[in-house]
Parts: C-alpha cells; structure tokens; sequence
C-alpha cells in the first residue's frame, strides 16, 4: 500500500472511531491528519489535505486544543497558525480518558447523587426498587470513576504491567 493511500486509510478509519469516544467525525480526521505529519500544518493546510471548510477547520482545531490533543505551534518567520498533535499515544488515550469522564461521567454522576435522596416511605415497593437501582448504578458509577481516575493519574509502565498480571 502506497503512503497516500494509507494515510488516507488511516485519517478515515481514526475518523470513524472519533464517533466511539464522543467527537465528531471530522474532529477525530483532523486528529489523525496531524498524527501521522511529521511536521505542524497551517489551517489552510488542514483544509485543503481534508477538503473541510475554514469554519469547519478552525472549530474543531480548538475543540481538539480544549481535548488537550493539539497544540498550536510557532513557526519562525511565519504569521500564519499552525498545529500538531501529541503524538505520545499513551498521552492521547489519558486525554481522551479525562475528557470523558468530564463530559459524561461527572454529570451523570452529579444525578445519581441526588436522586438518592429521593423522598418516599421505606416500604413502598416503588420507592425501594427505584433507590436499590439508583445506589447499584451510583456503586457502578463511583468505581468506573475510581478506575478511570487511577488510568489518568497512571504511568505507562505501571498499566501495562498491571494489565498483563490481569490477563495471565
């Protein structure tokens, strides 16, 4: 397979999988489109190697700089931006790990913890089944986030070791 068509192959695929962890397509495109350069590019460049509008460009270039997966680079005797992406993968997933879990963990967390305050007789069947659900998916909720936490705030080495001794 020639470079060409593998970079493409590579930018459409990382694209699809953008939708899997909370962006949108051509969010994760230009992700991957900075991934594989090995050196920072300029948004018309980004245009126009996508075929993506400015708009299009400039707004996701910042969602992906919030995300903490791009960064703006200066490029001596150059006005224009430009941009590259970490490329330490073990840094991208942490990013994206901490970045879930704010966007979709937290909140829903913030709920469980009110809703198990909901008022109601004890005995009612209604109000006990609705609280034994919403304290088994708080349960679920605060160790999914103790977990994630723990990967955040992880080592490369120490996961890896940790996952093999798992899998052995």
């Amino acid at each position: 397979m020639k470079l060409a068509e593998a970079k493409a192959q590579f930018i459409q695929t990382w694209g699809s999988l953008g939708a899997q962890w909370g962006i949108n397509r051509t969010m994760a495109q230009i992700h991957a489109l900075l991934l594989v350069m090995p050196d920072p590019l300029s948004a018309d460049e980004i245009m126009q190697e996508l075929n993506i509008s400015r708009g299009n460009t400039n707004m996701n270039v910042r969602e992906l700089i919030n995300w903490g997966l791009v960064e703006k680079v200066l490029v001596p005797g150059e006005r224009r931006e430009f941009f590259t992406a970490e490329k330490d993968i073990w840094k991208v997933a942490t990013c994206i790990a901490r970045e879930r879990k704010k966007r979709e963990l937290d909140p829903i967390m913030k709920v469980l913890n009110q809703l198990q305050e909901v008022e109601g007789e004890q005995k009612d069947k209604h109000v006990k089944a609705f609280r034994d659900s919403i304290h088994n998916i708080n349960k679920f909720a605060h160790q999914t986030d103790k977990t994630i936490t723990s990967f955040i705030r992880s080592e490369e080495s120490w996961f890896y070791g940790t996952l093999m001794k798992i899998f052995k």
